[in-house]
C-alpha cells in the first residue's frame, strides 16, 4: 500500500506560481522516488479565487509565491502556527520579517525554506545552512540580480546607453515593466540581508543594508573600464569587519582575474570565503519563472526528505558603516598644465594613493580617469568633495568602487 500523498497549498499563481504548478505535476514521480511521497496540489489561492482557511486545512505543506509582505506575512505566520512547513520565494518578506518568521517556525517545530528567495537556481542558502553550517564564514558576496547583470553586460558589449540596455532587458523578459527595485539595488539588498543573517548568525534587516543602483552608469565608464582591464557588476557584499559586519550593495569594477568578472548576461554568481575552505564560487541563471519554480520544488523535496533545524541567530554583531575600498574616479577637467598635480595633491593630503591614470581628450573634452588604492570610504568622500570644488574640474566627479582582489 503506497503512502498518502503530500498535499501542497499554493498561494499565488503568477509567473512563478504557474511554473511551479506545472513543474510539480511534471516531476511528481521523481519527487515520490526521492522521498517516498507523491506531491499533489491541495488548492490554489489567487487574488480572484480560493479561500486561505480551506486551503490550509487541506494542506500538509504551504508554498507562498504571492510576493510582497501583505497579505503574505499573515498567511505564512498562520500556516507555521498551524504546524505546516512553508516554502517561500519572498525575499522582501524574509528581509523585513525574518526574525519573526524564524521564531514562529522554531516554536511550531516546522520548516521554513527559502532557497528561491536569493539567487535563482544557485543553492546558496542550502550550502550556507547545511554545507557550511559550522564553518566560520568571513565573506559572502556576488551578483544576486540577473536584471542588472544583463543591463551592464549589454552596455559593455554594445556601447548602449543605460536606457537602451534596460529596454532590451524588458523586451527579452529579464526586466519587469517597473524595474525600480532591480536597478536601484533594493532587490539585491533584500537578498544580502538574508545571506548575511545566514552566514554570520546575526539579525540583519533590509533597513540596515545601504544600497546603490546602476542608473547613473554611463557608456564612458564602461569604455574606460576596458582600458583599465575592468568589468562592471552590481555587487552585494556581506563580510566580517573589525569585530562587526558590513553588508552593502553597490556598482563595482572587478579586474579580469576575479571569478565574478566573466559572469555575464542574466546570470547570478555567489562566492563564499572562509579560512577552512578558501573560496567557493557558484553561478547559474538568475530568477525567472521556471528557475525560481525549480528552486521552490527543491525546498519541497528537502522538507519531505527530512528536517533540518530552523535557522537561528546566535549573536548580535554591530554593523560597520565606514569600510575601506578602492575607487574608479572620473573627472572632466580644464585642459591646462598642473591639473593632475593639483588633484594628486588633494588625494595625497587625504592619504589616498593612485594606482593608474588614463588621460583623454583636449579642450572641452579633457578628462582624467584614475583608479586609487584601497582607502577609507570617508577619506575618499572628503577628497572627492574637495576635488569637486577645484576650479579645474568642470563637472561633478563620478566614482565607482573597485575590488582589487584577484584569484590567479
Amino acid at each position: 500500500m503506497s503512502p498518502d500523498p503530500v498535499r501542497i497549498g499554493l498561494l499565488g499563481r503568477g509567473t512563478v506560481g504557474g511554473a511551479f504548478a506545472d513543474l510539480l505535476a511534471e516531476r511528481a514521480g521523481a519527487v515520490e522516488a526521492a522521498t517516498g511521497r507523491r506531491p499533489e496540489l491541495a488548492g490554489t489561492l489567487t487574488s480572484a479565487a480560493g479561500d486561505f482557511g480551506e486551503i490550509l486545512e487541506r494542506s500538509d505543506l504551504v508554498v507562498e509565491l504571492i510576493g510582497g509582505t501583505d497579505p503574505a506575512r499573515g498567511y505564512v505566520l498562520e500556516a507555521l502556527r498551524a504546524g505546516r512547513p512553508v516554502v517561500t520565494a519572498n525575499k522582501q518578506l524574509l528581509a523585513q520579517h525574518g526574525e519573526e518568521l524564524f521564531g514562529v517556525a522554531r516554536e511550531a517545530g516546522v520548516q521554513l525554506r527559502f532557497e528561491a528567495a536569493v539567487a535563482g537556481v544557485i543553492p546558496i542558502v542550502r550550502t550556507i545552512q547545511e554545507g557550511f553550517g559550522v564553518t566560520e564564514i568571513d565573506k559572502v558576496f556576488g551578483i544576486v540580480n540577473g536584471t542588472t547583470n544583463f543591463i551592464l553586460s549589454e552596455m559593455a558589449s554594445t556601447g548602449a546607453a543605460y536606457g537602451d540596455a534596460l529596454a532590451r532587458a524588458q523586451e527579452l523578459g529579464y526586466a519587469e515593466a517597473d524595474p525600480s527595485e532591480d536597478v536601484n539595488g533594493a532587490d539585491a539588498a533584500a537578498k544580502m540581508a538574508i545571506l548575511a543573517r545566514l552566514a554570520f548568525h546575526t539579525p540583519v534587516s533590509l533597513d540596515q543594508v545601504p544600497y546603490e543602483g546602476i542608473e547613473q552608469v554611463t557608456p564612458d565608464d564602461l569604455a574606460y573600464a576596458k582600458e583599465l582591464d575592468l568589468s562592471l557588476k552590481l555587487l552585494g557584499v556581506a563580510e566580517r569587519r573589525e569585530g562587526g559586519i558590513s553588508v552593502r550593495v553597490f556598482p563595482c569594477f572587478l579586474y579580469s582575474g576575479h571569478p565574478l568578472a566573466p559572469v555575464g548576461g542574466p546570470f547570478n554568481a555567489v562566492m563564499v570565503e572562509a579560512p577552512a575552505i578558501t573560496e567557493v564560487t557558484m553561478s547559474g541563471p538568475g530568477a525567472g519563472g521556471i528557475e525560481t519554480a525549480s528552486a521552490v520544488l527543491g525546498d519541497v523535496v528537502s522538507i519531505l526528505a527530512g528536517d533540518t533545524p530552523v535557522h537561528e541567530a546566535r549573536e548580535q554583531l554591530p554593523l560597520i558603516a565606514d569600510v575601506t575600498s578602492s575607487f574608479y574616479l572620473h573627472l572632466e577637467v580644464a585642459d591646462e598644465p598642473g591639473v593632475l598635480a593639483r588633484i594628486a595633491q588633494v588625494l595625497g593630503e587625504n592619504e589616498i594613493s593612485v594606482k593608474s591614470v588614463v588621460q583623454r581628450g583636449i579642450g572641452e573634452d579633457a578628462r582624467l580617469v584614475m583608479v586609487v588604492h584601497e582607502c577609507l570610504e570617508s577619506r575618499f568622500a572628503a577628497a572627492v568633495e574637495e576635488i569637486g570644488r577645484l576650479g579645474d574640474v568642470r563637472s561633478a566627479p563620478r566614482f565607482i568602487r573597485v575590488i582589487e582582489e584577484e584569484f590567479v
